[in-house]
């Protein structure tokens, strides 16, 4: 997926710009300079293209602060992470030295730049806006970030750069994302499949820095094994680099096919290894979970029955997962992870004939139809599978809007049940017949 990094000098209304894209208030958005420390990234939309969106501090040059030193190197990194650098400056100051040295900074880039000139609310400041042309840019936008002038058009000129060439790898072999918190144990259960010491192993949280891609062989199959920097919660982010790991792995769970969320079994499942699981089911990942350090586990006070029925109550109400307790060290069972990784991804490609999908599911809905909507039968008549990537299915239904979670819940564990999309993340849809 490509990224646009949103740049500037301190207070020119990046953040409100950031927002505007991604069409929802994320950042902090503040008159005082330099608010946005956390690095902030999002999705957004347009014109059926699809894209990340990273808002950066302001950039400050050879500042003393050091964290205005850290700000200057986080806006390098990111120059360097994007697919589209927006370059923003404000129209209410006039061209600024910082927005001088900035465009010399860009300059010297090969990434496309567009230049918004920001806070263009009225005729008068669209004229004024035009001393801009002397940063040496050949296309201008003018903008209120606040009110939204001039963003669709910004939009259409982002999204022209965006070509298929620039798009996640294309390949036809089975892609497993290896995910989790940082320390979990992600690159010595590569290093342990692999049979090298392909990445760096430390005791020190956040060594893996990249998405690491190794294509690899077993059961007569071959697959890509991705190992990514481990997920951590945002205020855990405490450095650049960290930050764009976290977009890294982002990028890692979106590009696979299957996710397998290594919980380190010492800790116990926490809130951010739910966290990981609900993005990779809402992207449509398939899923499996690994309990890594299962060797270090006193089996006298915790036991995997235990900890299994702890994890499903914690994942609810997607609990049709596989749960596996491996050692990446001591090599337990990771061949089996694989393998039942394998077999996950084979169910999510499953497509089941119409006629079979109709003959079981209408069974099911006329043993238990849906209840009834202001005294008129509610009834389903048709099932298909959409064709796309993630498992879906259409029914067609009298009433579709009236068909409600409780009653689609009772098709999924049945299409579940008939079926076996263990691991696999469903989408129903209703649909008027």
């Amino acid at each position: 997926m490509y990224t646009v990094a949103i740049v500037g000098r301190p207070n020119v209304g990046k953040s409100t710009l950031f927002n505007r894209l991604i069409g929802e208030r994320k950042a902090i958005v503040d008159d005082v300079s330099g608010v946005t420390r956390d690095r902030q990234y999002g999705e957004s939309e347009w014109n059926g293209k699809h894209f990340h969106v990273i808002d950066t501090g302001g950039y400050v040059v050879n500042g003393d602060d050091v964290f205005e030193r850290e700000i200057r190197q986080q806006v390098e990194i990111a120059l360097n992470e994007a697919s589209v650098i927006v370059f923003v400056v404000d129209v209410t100051s006039g061209v600024m030295g910082l927005d001088e040295e900035f465009a010399q900074l860009l300059h010297r880039s090969t990434k496309p730049v567009v230049v918004v000139v920001n806070k263009v609310d009225n005729s008068r400041r669209q004229i004024d806006g035009t001393e801009f042309y002397s940063l040496g840019f050949e296309k201008i936008h003018f903008i209120s970030s606040l009110s939204g002038s001039g963003t669709g058009d910004l939009m259409d000129e982002i999204t022209n750069y965006m070509t298929d060439a620039g798009e996640l790898l294309v390949t036809e072999l089975p892609k497993i994302a290896i995910v989790g918190q940082p320390n979990a144990g992600k690159s010595s259960l590569l290093n342990s499949l692999v049979g090298e010491t392909r990445n760096i192993v430390s005791d020190i949280a956040g060594t893996t820095r990249d998405s690491i891609h190794t294509e690899y062989k077993l059961f007569g199959k071959e697959f890509i094994l991705i190992d990514t920097a481990g997920l951590r919660k945002k205020n855990a982010e405490k450095d650049d680099l960290e930050f764009y790991s976290t977009i890294r792995a982002v990028k890692a769970l979106e590009e696979a096919d299957v996710c397998m969320i290594l919980i380190d079994a010492t800790k116990g499942i926490t809130s951010q290894d739910v966290n990981i699981f609900s993005l990779a089911t809402r992207k449509g990942k398939g899923v499996l979970i690994l309990v890594n350090k299962w060797d270090l586990v006193e089996k006298e006070t915790m036991t995997s029955k235990k900890v299994e029925e702890e994890i499903k109550e914690k994942l609810k109400p997607f609990t049709d997962i596989p749960i596996l307790f491996i050692s990446a060290t001591e090599k337990l069972r990771i061949h089996k992870a694989i393998e039942e990784a394998l077999d996950v991804f084979d169910r999510r490609a499953q497509k089941i004939p119409t006629s079979k999908l109709n003959e079981v599911m209408l069974k099911e809905i006329l043993h238990y139809p849906p209840p009834f909507f202001r005294g008129n039968a509610v009834s389903i008549k048709f099932i298909n599978q959409l064709p796309v990537h993630v498992p879906s299915f259409a029914f067609f239904s009298n009433h579709p809007n009236e068909i409600k979670e409780a009653y689609s819940n009772f098709l999924e564990n049945k299409l579940r049940t008939h079926f076996n999309f263990k691991g696999v993340p469903l989408r129903l849809f209703f649909r008027q017949k």
